[in-house]
């Protein structure tokens, strides 16, 4: 990014995970922003001057403060929630209540983190969830909505005190190995490069733009 005056204000919601962490790691960094508004459940160890922390229900969010951007990284898996019904009311439906929030309170800029093989026909209930959800933010009027289908995540888990999930963990034992045999879209991604893909394209984007994995993985650094 330029070195042009802070004048971006953020809300961000789902900073605790892994890609969320890397957002607002280069939210914070980023000369261009002034404000970070982070949404979350509890709060984060962390302190810095753009930092402003939001202790929410996201089933009941209160007026959000002025912003023009957000981003959407909320996630969990069916076995952390214990139900589909419980998996589909942070994935969809609390990311969704976000976006409205948002864009009730000026933000016309969306970025959301999804998957490969969201499809609202899909017949796997994980990637239909995903895709309906891209589906609903798509018909929200946003003047810019940045989706990041990334296919299965590298990262630290266990530093933020999250389990590693079990397809990733087989995931990233076969690239290993197969690296040179699987397509660019369905090998593991680092966690900062799909954050990086959001991070680089929502500021200039306009309409709606869908990055796969492979492409998040040839992305100059933010920054």
């Amino acid at each position: 990014m330029t070195d042009s005056p802070a004048s971006r204000t953020v809300l961000l919601a789902g900073a605790s995970g892994l890609v969320g962490r890397e957002i607002l790691k280069g939210l914070l960094a980023d000369a261009t922003v002034s404000e970070v508004h982070t949404l979350g459940r509890r709060k984060l160890q962390l302190e810095h001057p753009k930092l402003t922390q939001h202790m929410v229900d996201f089933a009941a969010l209160p007026a959000l403060p002025p912003a023009q951007e957000v981003y959407l990284a909320l996630g969990t898996t069916i076995k952390v929630a214990g139900s589909q019904a419980a998996f589909r009311a942070v994935d969809y439906e609390a990311n969704l209540a976000v976006a409205q929030a948002a864009m009730a309170a000026g933000a016309m800029k969306a970025g959301l983190v999804s998957a490969m093989g969201a499809s609202a026909s899909s017949s796997i209930f994980y990637n239909r969830t995903k895709g309906e959800l891209e589906d609903a933010l798509g018909g929200l009027g946003l003047a810019t909505l940045v989706i990041a289908r990334p296919s299965f995540l590298a990262g630290d888990r266990e530093a933020l005190g999250q389990p590693l999930r079990g397809g990733e963990k087989l995931a990233l034992n076969v690239s290993r190995w197969l690296a040179p045999l699987i397509p660019d879209n369905f090998k593991s991604v680092p966690a900062a490069a799909v954050a990086n893909a959001l991070l680089q394209n929502l500021p200039t984007a306009t309409g709606k733009k869908v990055v796969v994995s492979g492409e998040m993985q040839k992305q100059p650094a933010h920054g």
